[in-house]
C-alpha cells in the first residue's frame, strides 16, 4: 500500500472524513500503522476527540490492518507546526486548524473560516461538492491532502482582561487569534498573537497577551480562560 500524507481540516465532520476513507484494506494486505499528530491538547476532549473518533473508524473499516495513533500538541511536535510535520515526512497525518498556516500562504484560510466568508453551513456544502478537491489542488504544493474531520462553528470574541466598550479601546491589545481574523483586527489597532490552544492560558496568566479567542463556552472553560480574564465578549 502506498503511503499517502492526511491533513484533516476543520470542516464537514467525522461522517465525511469516514466515507473518504471507506475502502477497506485486504486481510492479505500488511498492517499499516500511522501517527497523527494534533494541534490541540487532550483536555479538548471535542476537538482532540475527533481525531479519536478518525482514528477508531478507520481501524474499524479495515479490521484493525489500518492503525492510527493520535499524539497530542506539543507530544511529537509543537501544536502549530503539525501541518509542516506532514509537510517534511516527520509523521503520516496531522490533525489541524489550515488557518493556523496563513503566514505561508493566505490560501490557507480557505480550509477552516475566513472573516465575513462561508457560515458553517456554507462550508460544509462546498467541501462536499468540490471544494475538497480545489483545497487538495492546493495542498499537493505542501505533499499533503485534506479530509474534512469536524467543525467547531463560528466562534466567539473572546476573552478580555479589560472591558471593551469602543473601537479605540483595542488599539495595543495583543490578542491572541489566528488566521485572516488575526489581519482583520489588526486594521482595528490590536497586536495579533497565534498561539496554540495550550498555550493561551499561561500567556493570559502572565499577561503576554491581554484578550484570546479560541472557539466558544464549552472548550473555553475547558482550557479555563474565566479564570484570568474576566470579560466575555460575542459574536465572533
Amino acid at each position: 500500500m502506498e503511503r499517502r500524507k492526511f491533513l484533516a481540516a476543520t470542516g464537514a465532520g467525522v461522517a465525511g472524513a469516514a466515507a473518504l476513507a471507506a475502502p477497506a484494506i485486504a486481510q492479505s494486505q500488511p498492517k499499516v500503522k500511522w501517527r497523527i499528530t494534533s494541534s490541540f491538547p487532550k483536555s479538548l476532549d471535542t476537538i482532540y476527540g475527533g481525531a479519536e473518533v478518525f482514528a477508531k473508524a478507520i481501524s474499524e473499516m479495515t479490521d484493525g490492518n489500518f492503525s492510527a495513533q493520535v499524539f497530542a500538541a506539543g507530544e511529537l511536535v509543537p501544536g502549530l507546526e503539525a501541518a509542516n510535520a506532514v509537510t517534511n515526512g516527520t509523521v503520516e497525518a496531522c490533525h489541524t486548524c489550515s488557518y493556523y498556516y496563513v503566514g505561508k500562504d493566505p490560501t490557507f484560510a480557505l480550509g477552516s473560516v475566513v472573516p465575513f466568508g462561508l457560515n458553517t453551513r456554507h462550508l460544509n456544502a462546498w467541501l462536499r461538492t468540490g471544494g475538497t478537491e480545489l483545497l487538495d489542488e492546493f495542498y499537493a504544493q505542501h505533499n499533503f491532502v485534506s479530509l474534512a474531520c469536524g467543525g467547531t462553528g463560528a466562534q466567539m470574541g473572546g476573552w478580555w482582561r479589560k472591558e471593551i466598550t469602543k473601537v479605540d479601546d483595542l488599539k495595543g491589545v495583543k490578542m491572541r487569534i489566528a488566521g485572516l481574523a488575526g489581519q482583520t483586527m489588526a486594521k482595528l489597532g490590536v497586536v495579533p498573537q497565534q498561539i496554540a490552544g495550550g498555550d493561551i492560558y499561561p500567556s493570559l496568566e502572565k499577561g503576554v497577551i491581554d484578550a484570546a479567542e479560541w472557539i466558544g463556552p464549552y472548550d473555553d472553560h475547558k482550557l479555563g480562560f474565566y479564570q484570568v480574564a474576566k470579560n466575555y465578549m460575542y459574536p465572533g
